[in-house]
């Protein structure tokens, strides 16, 4: 990061990821504004209640400078937007109204972040858009990649689908702008490793997304190196661990449960099905905690 603390506006700051995340810049030296729907006592970041449905909540929430008695709304002021609120999966709501959540909350964060004059989004992107339950259907090849084709299979995985959409048209109507997707992984705290065991003798339990997972602390890591990615336009970025959440070799897992995929690649060891290689190359992503370190 340069010598100028740059200021950073978290959207979904208490939830599982915006909480990892917090405490992540807040450590690596960036000035972070947090919006959420409720109140967290636990963070003394100045903190804006906001429902992000609202457009003009968003607009407001957005040009929030300064703090306590000397807050004020202007223009440009954050130098970048993390926008992680959204309903986190299938089916925890009805449908319609998780479309709307999501899709309308994205749309506000990427109009007003344009109003404004914000031009650096990250965004939470997600493995779903790329036709996850992969089992569902004749998934072309492995490892899954980032030209993988798009399939919306649930309403969760179509606005995922439509928003990386959405980052393009606003990125090839405003070329000054940029909106990095992070296209995440299912994101396991550490204390959640201990149900890994329980996947061992079963497989089947995880085919949905071929046995991939990626750790929280390492989103918080890619979030960073987002926001300090200077290329103008839309790109997206698997971010996953470098292993399954599986012992059982990849190959052999491949052979017996997708036998009709194309393999692009030999996979040594029990490695990632779906690859953070892009985000290694381009961004510096390196995936620093595994299910494994303390098995």
């Amino acid at each position: 990061m340069s010598d100028k603390r740059k200021r950073v506006a978290i959207t979904g700051a208490f939830g599982k990821i915006g909480q990892v995340t917090v405490k992540h810049l807040r450590e690596a030296g960036y000035d972070i504004f947090l919006i959420d729907r409720v109140k967290n006592e636990a963070f003394s970041e100045p903190t804006m209640i906001a429902d992000l449905q609202d457009f003009g909540a968003t607009l407001d929430a957005l040009s929030s400078a300064g703090e306590d008695v000397y807050s004020r709304a202007e223009p440009q002021a954050f130098d970048a937007v993390v926008h992680l609120a959204s309903i986190p999966h299938p089916r925890m709501i009805p449908d319609s109204a998780e479309f709307q959540n999501n899709m309308v909350a994205t749309f506000n964060v990427f109009e007003a972040s344009r109003r404004l004059g914000i031009k650096n989004i990250v965004w939470t992107a997600s493995e779903v858009a790329t036709g996850v339950p992969y089992d569902q259907w004749q998934a072309p090849y492995v490892p899954v990649d980032e030209s993988y084709p798009h399939r919306g299979l649930s309403i969760y995985a179509l606005t995922k689908v439509l928003g990386e959409e959405m980052a393009r048209q606003f990125c090839l109507n405003d070329p000054s702008m940029r909106i990095t997707c992070l296209r995440l992984s299912n994101v396991m705290n550490p204390e959640e490793y201990a149900k890994f065991e329980e996947w061992q003798d079963d497989p089947t339990q995880r085919l949905w997304n071929m046995w991939t997972y990626v750790d929280v602390r390492d989103v918080a890591q890619s979030v960073e190196l987002a926001i300090e990615y200077d290329v103008r336009g839309k790109d997206d970025f698997f971010i996953t661990s470098d292993i399954t959440c599986m012992r059982t070799p990849t190959q052999e897992l491949l052979k017996k449960y997708y036998p009709d995929t194309e393999r692009r690649k030999h996979f040594e060891g029990n490695e990632s099905v779906l690859s953070s290689e892009k985000a290694m190359r381009v961004l510096g992503y390196k995936p620093r905690h595994r299910w494994t370190d303390k098995a």
